[in-house]
C-alpha cells in the first residue's frame, strides 16, 4: 500500500470549497484511495460526505492511501494539492 502523509494546506481545513475541489481531484485521478487523520479511521477520499466526517483540520496531518498498482503518480499530485492548499490538481 503506498502512503503519502501531509499537512492540510488549506486554513479552514478540508471543509466547504476546499473539499470540493479535494474530491474533484481525487475523482479526476481515477486511482482508489483514502484519507484519515493520524490515528483515524480511513475514508474513501471521493466521498464529499465521507471528507466532511473527516473534520480535517487546516495544519493537521492527514495520510492519503491507496493499494492501486498505480497509486503513487496520484498520491504525488493529491498530496502536492493538499499541502499547498491549491485550487486545482497539479500537473503530472
Amino acid at each position: 500500500m503506498a502512503e503519502r502523509r501531509v499537512t492540510v494546506g488549506w486554513a479552514e481545513g478540508l471543509h466547504a470549497r476546499p473539499a470540493s475541489i479535494f474530491v474533484r481531484a481525487v475523482t479526476s485521478t481515477g486511482v482508489p484511495m483514502t484519507i484519515a487523520k493520524e490515528g483515524g479511521t480511513p475514508v474513501n477520499a471521493g466521498s464529499m460526505l465521507g471528507l466532511l466526517g473527516l473534520g480535517a483540520e487546516g495544519g493537521q496531518t492527514v495520510i492519503l492511501a491507496s493499494e492501486a498498482d498505480d497509486a503513487d503518480g496520484a498520491l504525488d499530485r493529491v498530496a502536492k494539492l493538499v499541502q499547498g492548499g491549491l485550487d486545482e490538481l497539479p500537473a503530472a
